[in-house]
């Protein structure tokens, strides 16, 4: 018995974004109470929305970093949001947020198990140290990600700029475990 289609789920992903001007820190953390800023441990100001439920750190160079949205149009939402709650506080920004992906986590469930010693004798670019980490570490090149698999059958990919690109992935590692009988289902 296989599993046709393996279940994937983005958890994370990380855009970054530019406004090319100078945010004032503390004054954003003057009108917006809830915006923790502790320069001494870290420069930049963490801007927590609810929904979509994200966290955008604000660096006093206007560049942004938003983590937590759970697909590349949550992020856009999330930084576009964020700019116009920090016009509405009288916070002025003149251009609209410039939005970059830098990397999409997803978690993927096969189905089945895979054998690991096996994979890491036969899979190219693969590192398997089982008294360091429990999970194989697959690079793959085209799409440019990293696959971490697990003997039980779940991968976490890592990597990707592109949705399309960890669907992408996933098929050609599952593929890859199914051709070489390194897969075994229940």
């Amino acid at each position: 018995m296989t599993q046709t289609r393996p279940l994937i789920a983005i958890v994370n992903v990380v855009a970054s974004a530019t406004i090319d001007q100078r945010l004032d820190l503390l004054d954003i953390t003057k009108k917006f109470p809830d915006v923790e800023y502790h320069p001494d441990q870290f420069p930049g100001a963490v801007f927590r929305l609810k929904n979509p439920k994200t966290a955008t750190l604000l660096f006093s160079s206007g560049k942004m970093v938003c983590t937590g949205a759970k697909s590349q149009e949550l992020a856009e939402t999330a930084v576009s949001k964020v700019v116009e709650i920090l016009r509405k506080g009288k916070i002025k920004i003149k251009n609209d947020a410039t939005v970059t992906i830098q990397n999409i986590v997803s978690s993927i469930n096969l189905g089945g198990r895979v054998n690991l010693e096996q994979a890491a004798r036969t899979l190219p670019r693969s590192m398997y140290e089982p008294e360091q980490f429990p999970g194989l570490i697959h690079r793959m090149l085209d799409p440019k990600t990293v696959i971490l698999i697990f003997a039980s059958g779940k991968l976490v990919c890592v990597g990707a700029k592109l949705e399309k690109d960890i669907h992408r992935s996933v098929h050609q590692i599952h593929s890859m475990l199914e051709e070489k009988n390194l897969m075994a289902y229940d």
